[in-house]
């Protein structure tokens, strides 16, 4: 069972509030292993705006981050978001059902 006070689960959900850094965790997503630069260049970022988003993710635990030489290689490390969609599971109850009756209420012929 995920533990739904803990930081960890904040800091990724705070992670993917960012649109920037959802494109970057798809990018690695559909082709691991990038470079930093890499992934700067269709972003329009510069470096160090994308190391910002980058130490946001590896904080969260989303990715890692390896250096060979002076290339730092970028990978995806899903499991964090585990716990988020353990936590969003637990409230899917709620939509559901609500989901549910909105679709029967459509559904029924008028009175």
């Amino acid at each position: 069972m995920v533990k739904y006070d803990s930081p960890q689960i904040s800091r990724v959900f705070a992670a993917l509030a960012d649109p920037t850094r959802r494109h970057v965790l798809q990018r690695l997503a559909d082709h691991p292993g990038q470079s930093v630069s890499d992934l700067a260049h269709p972003l329009s970022l510069k470096l160090p705006g994308l190391m910002k988003h980058l130490d946001v993710l590896s904080d969260a635990g989303l990715i890692t981050r390896t250096k060979t030489g002076r290339t730092v290689t970028v990978h995806l490390a899903a499991a964090p978001m585990r716990d988020a969609v353990e936590w969003l599971e637990h409230y899917e109850r709620f939509w559901t059902t609500s989901l549910d009756r909105l679709a029967t209420f459509v559904e029924s012929p008028p009175e």
